[in-house]
């Protein structure tokens, strides 16, 4: 079954506040998040028949005082809401449901109410226990993603002659987006010096190649596309979606270099969607650390093995630039909680509607892709205006 123009997001909002909220849970945060985007579309909670969270379902539907149709907790990692968007509008197309709430939040810098380690404690191996990470990565000295995502990037340095320079210009690059983004974290335009003068972390990250660790959350609301036109905002469509997962370890890709699960989910969404890489006006690719836009470019074929680094120091993703990439400031300038892809929906539905704070003029298609863990799992989600034909 073809999800293409089946499903609309008629609502999207984040948390009132995003960076530092000592004062709210992450269950907090998802329902502001949540009630946002019911404000944003205009409808009544009692109209919503789907959940899908990192909170408990029974606990969201609780606290919201609904009972639902359909419910979605699926977690693996920082793409599970692109996979949950899938796997909603897939509900939606067979009638399951007829409208879902999908809210996520963390309190990843605070830690209001967290009893869940950080997300890269959970897949990145940095305990010596029973978990795979733990058996067979940790005792060689991994600790937590820096390490771990550490180890591909200077193999994929070394196979294809991307430099350090290149891995900066994705902070810089990004900088120049996030510039006139009220809301980011981080705003000030930097160079490729004040990259490499910022705190070593681990070679070859510097602190601006890494993301920021943040209190946060967003939610978003679908329904069937041929309700859409029955709410206020601009109906954003679905015209592709993709999932996959690979491994929890690093060490077991089938190549650390490049991304199978990206390749996989990439390739259906493309297939789903119609369009090519010729028409994507707008790209969102999870950017934990700076490497990982260099491989969405190249796993999503937009640019040829190797090619990625040099593509987005010449400024291609840059304002002005012919494939502007990670446009709210991604995030290692907007925000992350601990787990990026809702932020990332949120930028290409803005961008779709027209009203992001630094907009792509004339965007019209906008591919966003996830990641979960380390290289662990891949979600794709193609996104449009423009209205079915026929």
């Amino acid at each position: 079954m073809s999800l293409r123009y089946k499903v609309a997001v008629v609502g999207a909002s984040e948390t009132t506040q995003i960076g530092v909220v000592p004062d709210m849970t992450y269950q907090q945060l998802a329902v502001d998040a949540a009630l946002n985007a019911i404000e944003d579309c205009g409808i009544d909670k009692s109209q919503i028949d789907g959940l899908g969270s990192n909170v408990p379902p029974a606990e969201l539907a609780q606290y919201l005082g609904i009972v639902p149709r359909w419910v979605n907790n699926t977690s693996v990692g920082g793409t599970s809401w692109l996979i949950q968007v899938r796997h909603a509008s897939a509900a939606i197309a067979e009638g399951l449901c007829d409208t879902v709430l999908i809210t996520m939040a963390e309190s990843g810098r605070s830690r209001v109410g967290e009893t869940r380690p950080p997300m890269g404690a959970l897949t990145g191996g940095a305990r010596r226990d029973s978990t795979w990470g733990g058996q067979f990565e940790a005792p060689y000295g991994t600790v937590g993603p820096t390490t771990l995502f550490g180890m591909g990037v200077l193999r994929y340095m070394k196979e294809t002659g991307t430099t350090r320079e290149q891995l900066a210009s994705v902070a810089v690059a990004q900088r120049k987006w996030s510039n006139k983004v009220p809301r980011a974290m981080f705003g000030d335009l930097i160079t490729v010096e004040d990259v490499f003068n910022s705190r070593m972390i681990c070679y070859p990250f510097n602190l601006f190649m890494c993301c920021l660790v943040t209190d946060a959350g967003g939610a978003v609301i679908l329904t069937s596309a041929d309700r859409a036109k029955d709410f206020p905002t601009k109906p954003v469509y679905i015209l592709g979606t993709g999932e996959s997962v690979e491994t929890p370890l690093v060490s077991q890709m089938y190549d650390m270099t490049t991304s199978a699960a990206f390749r996989t989910s990439s390739t259906k969404a493309f297939e789903e969607s119609g369009v090519s890489r010729d028409d994507v006006d707008h790209l969102m690719v999870y950017d934990a650390f700076a490497h990982l836009p260099i491989y969405g470019l190249e796993d999503l074929g937009f640019v040829g093995r190797g090619e990625g680094g040099a593509f987005i120091e010449e400024g291609n993703t840059s304002p002005g630039g012919k494939l502007p990439m990670n446009t709210n400031g991604g995030g290692l300038s907007y925000t992350h909680s601990g787990m990026y892809g809702m932020y990332a929906i949120q930028e290409s539905v803005r961008q779709i509607r027209g009203t992001a704070p630094h907009q792509v003029e004339g965007a019209k298609i906008s591919f966003c892709q996830g990641v979960g863990g380390m290289f662990m799992a891949a979600g794709s989600l193609v996104f449009t205006n423009e209205e079915p034909h026929g």
